[in-house]
C-alpha cells in the first residue's frame, strides 16, 4: 500500500482540529531452528494489516484537536495492548472485527469525555471519527460523525461511510424530527459523535472486498464541502503518487475557499494474484 497524507489549517480557522494516523500491523512466521524437512514445514511469510484514522473534533480555540488527538491517541493505545489482529478474515474473525471497532470506538468516547471533565476550560468537546482497517482484500470501515472514507474503482467514487449530520439525517427522512446534537462545526450540526454528552456513539461498521488497483480515501469536511466529488474522482483517476493525490486534493479545497481545516489520506492498494 502506498500512502499520502496531507493536512492544513484552513483560510477561516486559527486551529488545526484535524488529526490522521496510519498504523502498520504485521504477522510473520520463520523457522529459527528444526529437526524437521522443509516438506513438513510451512513456508516462511510475512503479512501485513493497515488501519488508517482519521478525526476531525467540531470546536474553537483547539478544543476539537484535543478530542481528535485523545481519540487516535486511545485507539493507537489500545492496538498496542489489546489489539487481536486478523490478515485473513473468515466470517468468525469478521465478527470478532465488528465488535473489536465498536469495543475501541466506546473506550476513545470515554477517554474524550474524561479530558472534557479534567479540563474546566472545556464546555464541549467531541470529534467525528473514521477508521478503515485492511487485510489483504479485506477492508472494514468504523465510522461516527461527518469524516469520511470513500473507494475509488476504475474511475467510479463510492463513498463507504454516511454523514451523522442533521442535514443528511432529514434528507434520509424527508421531514423533520427531533434529534439531539452532539457537536457543530462551521457548517454541520452532528447527530453522533465521540465523546459527546448523553449515550455512547452508533458506531457504523461495513465491510467491503478490494481489488488491485483500489484507492482508499479518508478525509475530513473541509474537503467535502469544498470540493466535489466529480473533481475528486477526477483527481484521484489520474496515475500519480498518494502524495501528489492528496496535495492537489487539499490545494483545491483552499483555493475554493478553505473555510475549514482539510485533512486527506490517501492509500493506493497494489495487490498481488
Amino acid at each position: 500500500v502506498e500512502f499520502g497524507t496531507a493536512s492544513h489549517c484552513g483560510h477561516v480557522r486559527t486551529h488545526n482540529e484535524d488529526h490522521f494516523l496510519i498504523l502498520r500491523l504485521t504477522r510473520a512466521q520463520d523457522v529459527v531452528a528444526t529437526s524437521l524437512a522443509s516438506a513438513d514445514l510451512p513456508e516462511p511469510f510475512e503479512e501485513h494489516g493497515y488501519a488508517m484514522l482519521i478525526a476531525d473534533g467540531p470546536g474553537k480555540d483547539g478544543a476539537g484537536s484535543m478530542a481528535s488527538r485523545v481519540a487516535l491517541s486511545t485507539i493507537a493505545h489500545l492496538a498496542l495492548h489489546h489489539g487481536k489482529w486478523h490478515i485473513r478474515v473468515d466470517r468468525q474473525i469478521a465478527q470478532e472485527l465488528y465488535e473489536r471497532a465498536e469495543w475501541f470506538y466506546n473506550r476513545a468516547d470515554e477517554a474524550v469525555a474524561a479530558a472534557r471533565r479534567s479540563n474546566s476550560v472545556v464546555e464541549d468537546i467531541a470529534t467525528a471519527l473514521t477508521v478503515p482497517y485492511s487485510a489483504g482484500t479485506d477492508l472494514t470501515v468504523a465510522h461516527v460523525g461527518h469524516t469520511r472514507a470513500y473507494l475509488h474503482r476504475r474511475g467510479g467514487l463510492l463513498r463507504l461511510t454516511e454523514d451523522h449530520t442533521i442535514d443528511r439525517h432529514l434528507a434520509r427522512i424527508g421531514r423533520p424530527v427531533s434529534v439531539e446534537r452532539r457537536g457543530q462545526d462551521l457548517q454541520h450540526i452532528l447527530t453522533d459523535a465521540v465523546g459527546a454528552r448523553g449515550d455512547r456513539p452508533m458506531v457504523e461498521v461495513v465491510q467491503f472486498s478490494l481489488e488491485d488497483g483500489d484507492t482508499v480515501l479518508l478525509c475530513t469536511n473541509g474537503l467535502t464541502d469544498m470540493v466535489p466529488e466529480t473533481q475528486i474522482a477526477d483527481v484521484l483517476a489520474a496515475r500519480r503518487r498518494s502524495q501528489d493525490q492528496c496535495e492537489m486534493l487539499m490545494n483545491l479545497a483552499l483555493a475554493a475557499g478553505g473555510e475549514d481545516n482539510v485533512s486527506v489520506v490517501v492509500a493506493q492498494y497494489r495487490l498481488p494474484p
